[in-house]
């Protein structure tokens, strides 16, 4: 743990958790704390859990055991109702993007609103679509159809669909894969401003250690399952761990 989160308030609190696929254990007996306005970055190869465990936060899988408490309740124990609501606190954006293709880029920001901020009148909701898309920088997108955006600019709209119901986390799996490295680090940079602007709590699971660089306040380092280690950016850069060090080294490596 590192000095900053040392004795801030932990807004998810997951203890113990095991998740396993037909025999192959993904997960084990795994524990991680998240803190009140951190970027927590998580690193580790393929196949190491991480999608699997932000999915577990927010029940899109349920965990075989373990605990994952989330402002202070067992994500796990909820029934429907209450996880629903639980969710609402929580924003998710998923590697694809999953913007609906059949839908303008203001019809899938006004989704979400109507289905979670339901007391919201026409203006609120018109007036919220506008807050985000120029919190995104793309104000002139409104009126578009997915079709019509580039990678980078898609990513922005599902960023901008995601934070529209103001969520308190932030779950973010893979934000810069299949970006160029100026549209990736542009997205990094805005996961920053979201932090900043919306006070937000972070998971974010990325192989772009570029990406890690721009965001992380703190790394948690999974290896078979398991968190291998966790601290301060300056730890890692700084380890002499060969199995750390290859990440962060990876691109020096592959220079001719």
């Amino acid at each position: 743990m590192t000095k900053a989160t040392e004795h801030s308030e932990r807004i998810i609190d997951i203890k113990n958790l095991k998740k396993q696929f037909d025999g192959n254990v993904v997960l084990n007996d795994f524990s991680l704390q998240l803190h009140k306005e951190e970027n927590l970055v998580v690193l580790g190869k393929s196949g190491s859990g991480k999608s699997v465990l932000i999915k577990c936060i927010v029940r899109l899988l349920d965990a075989d055991a373990g605990s994952i408490e989330v402002f202070g309740q067992d994500i796990m124990q909820l029934n429907t109702k209450d996880l629903n609501e639980a969710r609402k606190k929580i924003g998710f954006l998923f590697q694809s993007g999953a913007l609906y293709d059949s839908m303008t880029v203001r019809q899938n920001l006004e989704f979400p609103l109507r289905r979670i901020r339901k007391e919201l009148k026409e203006k609120e909701i018109e007036a919220k679509v506008i807050e985000v898309l120029e919190n995104v920088g793309l104000p002139d997108a409104i009126d578009k159809m997915p079709s019509e955006l580039s990678g980078g600019q898609r990513k922005r709209i599902s960023l901008a669909r995601t934070i529209i119901v103001d969520p308190e986390i932030m779950l973010y799996d893979e934000p810069t894969t299949g970006l160029d490295p100026i549209t990736s680090n542009e997205i990094s940079l805005l996961i920053n401003d979201i932090q900043k602007k919306y006070k937000t709590a972070s998971i974010i699971i990325t192989h772009d250690i570029e990406c890690a660089r721009t965001v992380a306040d703190r790394y948690v380092m999974l290896k078979d399952g398991e968190v291998y280690k966790e601290g301060s950016p300056e730890e890692f850069e700084n380890t002499r761990d060969e199995f750390i060090g290859s990440f962060f080294n990876m691109k020096e490596n592959t220079k001719v």
